[in-house]
């Protein structure tokens, strides 16, 4: 069974448009392949983060990752990490662990697995290639407003309010 469908717009295209910033990663290469680490049944880990040029005024960051393409008409979050403090500009690979050690009062919000964690990139066997969007935004609060029980639909709804600028890196994927 095929499950070749045409591919979605970015998503963040969608969205009000705010001013970007850099992000980059010692471990995805925008527009090319996830290495092994960020696959769920190789590594599961979350990729180094750093970012730089938010805009003057961002208070707190969310990072969140998320796959359009799942065969879902909701895409798939993959993570979702809320309110790390203004001074964070970089992540180390693995912080996305459940057990990770967090700056300052972030924390992890429920993924589409329904752990709070990073799970890496799992699309159906034989499905297109997925595209996978590591986004930092930036937000205008101290707090995004929401606490660890709240979907990424939540937390997406409170950033189209909150967000000063966001910095993406998409890596891509086909099992």
């Amino acid at each position: 069974m095929s499950l070749d469908r045409p591919v979605s717009p970015n998503p963040y295209d969608l969205l009000p448009q705010v001013p970007s910033f850099t992000v980059t990663s010692d471990d995805v290469t925008d527009g090319r392949p996830l290495k092994d680490d960020q696959v769920a049944a190789k590594g599961d880990t979350s990729p180094q983060l750093s970012w730089s040029g938010a805009p003057q005024g961002t208070k707190s960051y969310t990072v969140t990752c998320f796959d359009p393409d799942a065969p879902t008409p909701s895409g798939f979050w993959h993570w979702v990490l809320v309110d790390l403090p203004a001074e964070c500009t970089s992540l180390p690979a693995g912080i996305g662990s459940e057990a990770a050690d967090l700056p300052g009062n972030a924390f992890m919000c429920r993924n589409d697995v329904g752990t709070k964690a990073f799970t890496g990139a799992a699309p159906p066997e034989g499905d297109q290639v997925h595209r996978y969007f590591f986004v930092v935004h930036a937000v205008t609060e101290d707090s995004l407003g929401v606490d660890s029980d709240a979907s990424p639909a939540v937390v997406s709804f409170n950033l189209a309010f909150k967000t000063a600028g966001r910095a993406i890196l998409q890596g891509t994927y086909q099992h």
